[in-house]
């Protein structure tokens, strides 16, 4: 399903572009394009007009498969925490470092006391 709107909103990304392109800037800012003539199958404003409502209901269709888009993606992912893992992973507890010879001593035992009396072998 996504593959397919993808595919969609990047063939409205192009329509998009190439309706911009083609419309008469009203400006004439650098001298071009401004300047009437030329004919054609329409006249100007009638180009004009389908141009602009072309480029409108392509905005529209673009911004709908962006959102679309979106949500797919939203959803199809699972909640990671900024590290990678998954959110139900249960942190390992700390534990401090050991500092060679900060073993405590044990305490002192007795030593054992023989059951019966040892008699030296001699």
């Amino acid at each position: 399903m996504d593959t397919i709107l993808l595919v969609v909103h990047l063939l409205i990304a192009v329509t998009l572009i190439v309706t911009i392109l083609l419309q008469r800037s009203e400006g004439g800012a650098l001298g071009i394009g401004g300047g009437g003539g030329g004919g054609g199958m329409m006249s100007g404003r009638a180009a004009g007009n389908l141009l602009s409502r072309v480029a409108a209901i392509c905005g529209g269709l673009f911004f709908a498969t962006s959102l679309g888009l979106t949500l797919i993606a939203t959803y199809n992912t699972s909640p990671t925490d900024l590290l990678g893992g998954s959110e139900n992973q249960v942190p390992a507890p700390f534990a401090a470092p050991e500092v060679p010879g900060s073993e405590v001593p044990a305490a002192p035992t007795a030593p054992e006391v023989p059951s019966a009396p040892v008699v030296p072998r001699g």
